[in-house]
């Protein structure tokens, strides 16, 4: 009786190892929501509620919904040709599923649309308008106004901003009421990026170049201040942001004093990469330079330049401004003037020495759609959250077989 006590304990405690090992309920395609280092959400029928960056909810919900089943100016629903309609009010598309990746989160509609949001200090979504045109609808808490057919800003009573930018063809709108509506033709996006402050000179440039789809990516490397327990080198320090189907990126690794990427294109022409950096991630970033392909880049004077470089494609050149986030950061922002894949390495002028650490197999990358690179960890390895406990577990599975053993 004792053997068969004992192996039905065992038993039990396997089915908790494996409860154990389980991904927690925010972070599958089951899930009702997502809870990041920077970024939380939940999940409705129809909609993505309570969109929260740096513990502030900025938009209380958004739905999309294919414009031809919107209703508002004219028959046949908002048209992208004919503006969109701050009065229309949308029922919005069903969630399909979800899915989670290292540093992201993405949500897929009925309607075709996609919704793509990385936990980084911006926050930033894209929403895809995949399967025709889409009608992409926002409540907001704060008092949004419209800048240009293409670009509504939100200041919260914290004074607080975040843009919301049109990216291809369409055309977006706000009320007075805090909704924004915008109408975005297929394979366009609408691109959300939060702000700790008021939005600086620097920050609305990187927009207008989002907005012209001269950036391609946007990667963001944390500190380990920035890290939860102050930890190092985890699934989540780094975030890559992809505004260019063409266009794939990933951090491949990084010191105190090096950071090192790829970016990949499959057309040639020359795109902008903007690099977040937060200061506790470098020795110094007063004295930040850029290489690419181990050639150094030039230093531009302003985003002209940068964006010379890539248009023109003559040279590369880089631009360091300080970012307006509440932890201390740097903006890097490259122009790169042409591509295949391109090597690129930003690193400590004065010290080079320190040996980078290696990310893997670019588990915090992103394909040409913007999507996680499944090929990378998955955040289930032996290292990950609740290994301690497992380990446990089995442990006192095999205490529980040897006493039996020894009973008989």
């Amino acid at each position: 009786m004792r053997i068969k006590s004992a192996i039905l304990t065992a038993a039990l405690v396997v089915s908790l190892i494996g409860a154990a090992a389980a991904p927690a309920a925010t972070q599958g395609t089951e899930a009702e929501g997502y809870s990041g280092a920077f970024i939380e959400f939940e999940t409705a029928n129809a909609a993505v509620n309570d969109y929260t960056v740096n513990g502030q909810v900025v938009v209380d919900n958004l739905r999309v919904q294919s414009a031809g089943e919107a209703g508002g100016s004219g028959e046949g629903g908002v048209g992208v040709g004919v503006g969109a309609d701050s009065t229309v009010s949308i029922d919005g598309a069903a969630v399909q599923s979800q899915s989670s990746g290292a540093a992201r989160a993405s949500v897929a509609f009925e309607s075709g649309a996609q919704l793509e949001a990385n936990d980084n200090r911006r926050g930033v979504v894209r929403i895809t308008a995949d399967g025709g045109d889409q009608v992409v609808q926002a409540n907001v808490s704060g008092d949004a106004s419209q800048e240009g057919d293409n670009r509504v800003v939100v200041t919260g009573d914290d004074g607080a901003q975040g843009t919301f930018i049109v990216v291809g063809e369409g055309n977006i709108s706000a009320n007075g009421d805090g909704q924004v509506t915008a109408a975005v033709g297929e394979g366009g996006q609408v691109v959300y990026r939060q702000y700790d402050g008021e939005r600086s000179d620097s920050e609305q440039q990187q927009e207008q170049l989002i907005q012209d789809g001269t950036a391609a990516a946007e990667l963001f490397v944390r500190g380990a201040a920035d890290s939860e327990g102050g930890s190092d080198g985890g699934d989540n320090e780094t975030s890559v942001v992809t505004y260019d189907e063409d266009t794939s990126a990933e951090v491949t690794s990084r010191s105190e004093s090096q950071i090192n990427a790829t970016v990949d294109r499959t057309q040639q022409q020359g795109k902008v990469v903007v690099v977040t950096v937060a200061e506790s991630a470098v020795q110094s970033a007063e004295s930040l330079e850029v290489l690419i392909d181990g050639e150094a880049a030039a230093q531009a004077d302003s985003y002209g330049e940068v964006q010379q470089s890539a248009e023109e494609g003559d040279e590369p050149r880089y631009l360091v401004r300080q970012s307006s986030s509440a932890e201390a950061a740097v903006d890097v922002v490259v122009g790169i003037d042409g591509f295949s894949e391109r090597q690129l390495s930003i690193q400590d002028a004065d010290d080079g020495e320190s040996t980078p650490t290696d990310m893997g197999n670019g588990d915090n990358g992103t394909d040409g759609d913007g999507e996680t690179d499944t090929d990378g960890d998955d955040g289930s390895s032996a290292d990950g959250p609740g290994f301690g406990a497992l380990a446990a577990l089995i442990a006192l599975t095999a205490a529980l077989v040897a006493a039996a053993a020894r009973r008989r």
